[in-house]
C-alpha cells in the first residue's frame, strides 16, 4: 500500500528513470552546450530508447527545466497554505526571505559550483530561456487560481497581482544571480538581497491593497 508521502515501486522506477535521463543530458549539456547535444546521444548516454526518453521528457529544453519543476507552482502552494489571517503577499514575502536564508537556487543566491553552472547554462540559451517563460507563465496561472480561490479579488486583479508578483520574484532571483557572476559570493551578497527583496515586496503591498 502507498501513501500520499510514500510512492509506490512503480512511482520510484519512474523517478529515478526521470532523474537518471535529466542527469545525463545536463552532464552532455555542460560539457558540449545545449545546442551541440542531440536527443540521440542523450538516450544513449542514459541507457534508454529516444521513445522513453521523450515519454518523460516531451521537449529537449524539458531535460533541463525539469530540475525546476516543483517550483512552478510553488507561490500558488505558499498562498493556499498560508495561516490564516496572514495575507498572499505576507505568506510570499516571508517564503522568498527563508528561500535567501537557504540559499535555495530558485532565488538566484546560491554559488554552488554545480547550481552556477546550470543557471549559467540557462541564461546562455535562447531556447532555455523561452522555455523558462512558459515556466514563468505557468506559474502565474497558478498564483492567480490560487488568489482567486483564497481572497476577494476579482479575475482581474488576481491575474494582474500574479503577473507583478511573480515579476518581482524573477527579477530579484536574476539580480541575485548577475551579482554571484560578477564575483560575490553567496553569503557576500546575502543581506543585500534581503534588503532589495523587501523594498520589492513593500512596492507591491502599496499597489496591491487590494490583497489585504
Amino acid at each position: 500500500m502507498t501513501t500520499p508521502d510514500k510512492p509506490g515501486l512503480r512511482e520510484r522506477k519512474k523517478q529515478r528513470t526521470r532523474t537518471a535521463i535529466s542527469d545525463a543530458a545536463i552532464d552532455l549539456f555542460l560539457d558540449r552546450g545545449f545546442a551541440h547535444v542531440s536527443v540521440a546521444e542523450i538516450a544513449h548516454a542514459a541507457e534508454v530508447s529516444k521513445r522513453t526518453l521523450f515519454a518523460y521528457f516531451p521537449t529537449k529544453e524539458d531535460l533541463v527545466v525539469h530540475r525546476m519543476a516543483d517550483h512552478e507552482q510553488e507561490a500558488a502552494r505558499v498562498v493556499r497554505a498560508r495561516p490564516a489571517h496572514t495575507t498572499p503577499l505576507t505568506a510570499l514575502r516571508d517564503h522568498f526571505l527563508d528561500g535567501l536564508r537557504r540559499r535555495d537556487p530558485i532565488t538566484g543566491l546560491n554559488d554552488h559550483p554545480a547550481v552556477r553552472s546550470l543557471t549559467e547554462l540557462i541564461y546562455g540559451t535562447p531556447a532555455l530561456i523561452d522555455r523558462m517563460q512558459r515556466f514563468k507563465a505557468g506559474g502565474e496561472r497558478a498564483l492567480a487560481e490560487a488568489l482567486r480561490d483564497t481572497t476577494d479579488a476579482s479575475d482581474l486583479t488576481a491575474r494582474l497581482a500574479a503577473v507583478q508578483i511573480i515579476g518581482v520574484q524573477w527579477a530579484l532571483s536574476t539580480d541575485n544571480f548577475q551579482r554571484l557572476v560578477q564575483g560575490e559570493t553567496a553569503d557576500g551578497r546575502y543581506e543585500g538581497a534581503v534588503r532589495e527583496a523587501e523594498h520589492a515586496f513593500d512596492l507591491l503591498a502599496n499597489g496591491l491593497a487590494a490583497l489585504t
